[in-house]
């Protein structure tokens, strides 16, 4: 049987902030996920997305699992999500600019026929958004 990937994490400074970002990406991630039931902060939070789930952990949380962790420099993997329209790029750079997060790249036509544009989520991570150019034969 062959692997399936199956669980995403990220390592985050700031739990509350992170959400906020993905969230206003449009991952489900309820209000208030970053608190337990007695309003204690959680180091873990986790939601499932077309079958795969991802989760965002604290920085204490990576030290406590290993004594050694400390956090990488620079981009290790690319993260982009699709948009329905070239149009729907330009809003969502908008959206969460207007929210204070950063827009590293504008959106463009990239000559590879997409609608792309790249954000920084909180702590650096580029986070890239687009949409398929009907010229390119894609929807």
């Amino acid at each position: 049987m062959p692997l399936t990937l199956n669980y995403l994490s990220f390592v985050t400074a700031d739990l509350p902030r992170t959400l906020a970002f993905y969230r206003a990406l449009g991952l489900p991630i309820p209000d208030g996920a970053h608190v337990n039931a007695s309003g204690e902060p959680e180091d873990h939070v986790e939601v499932a997305q077309g079958g795969l789930r991802i989760a965002w952990e604290t920085e204490a949380l990576a030290r406590q699992l290993d004594p050694d962790w400390t956090p990488p420099s620079g981009q290790r993997m690319g993260i982009a999500f699709q948009a329905g329209s070239s149009a729907e790029v330009d809003e969502t750079c908008e959206r969460l600019s207007a929210l204070g997060f950063a827009v590293t790249t504008a959106p463009y036509d990239a000559f590879w026929g997409q609608r792309y544009a790249t954000l920084r989520d909180p702590d650096g991570n580029g986070i890239d958004v687009f949409a398929w150019l009907q010229q390119a034969g894609n929807v």
